[in-house]
């Protein structure tokens, strides 16, 4: 169902359990405002663009100096890197469409591997340092990385153990920053 082409392949019973939740999310997603926010959500973050213009944002508000803006832009950069480049190419997992036309609205298709999700590990990271940052914005911060990461699903781009496996890497690269900076 979903091998790829990398060296590392996904057990079946991943596959079955992607299915199953896949399955279970398909009532919800033609319901025209879950669409817009999921599709709208998904979008934004290409690139981390949602997150850097949070980050911007709180740095133009005088909510962090520009030394933590550009620390948090390095890290999302990083993340991004290590995600993309690196993770993405050990598993070359197919994305569960590959036919734009079988959703609602346009997205951009990537071209890596599916697995796992860039979109919900860099949601994990972001939310983090930006929670960081503002404490107070911490659960607005993170209902949107729910938003985002529950995203590629809705729209399926990646599938639910992509997500969460992104989530996870998030948690981890989140957890190696902080001992590192210490």
């Amino acid at each position: 169902m979903s091998r790829g082409n990398g060296p590392i392949e996904i057990p079946a019973w991943v596959d079955d359990i992607d299915a199953a939740v896949d399955r279970a999310w398909e009532p919800i997603r033609h319901v025209a405002v879950l669409d817009r926010v999921f599709y709208g959500a998904s979008a934004a973050a290409d690139f981390s663009l949602l997150w850097q213009a949070c980050n911007v944002g709180l740095f133009l508000t005088g909510r962090h100096r520009a030394r933590d803006a550009a620390r948090i832009a390095l890290v999302l950069g990083v993340e991004s890197l290590v995600v993309n480049q690196g993770v993405k190419r050990l598993f070359g997992r197919r994305r569960p469409t590959e036919h734009p036309s079988e959703r609602t609205q346009h997205l951009r298709q990537p071209l890596t591997s599916s697995f796992p999700s860039g979109h919900a590990s860099a949601a994990v990271v972001a939310s983090s340092l930006l929670s960081a940052s503002e404490p107070r914005l911490s659960p607005l911060f993170g209902a949107t990385a729910a938003v985002v990461a529950a995203s590629r699903l809705h729209v399926r781009i990646h599938h639910a153990s992509d997500v969460v496996a992104g989530a996870a890497v998030g948690l981890v690269l989140v957890r190696t920053i902080r001992r590192v900076v210490r």
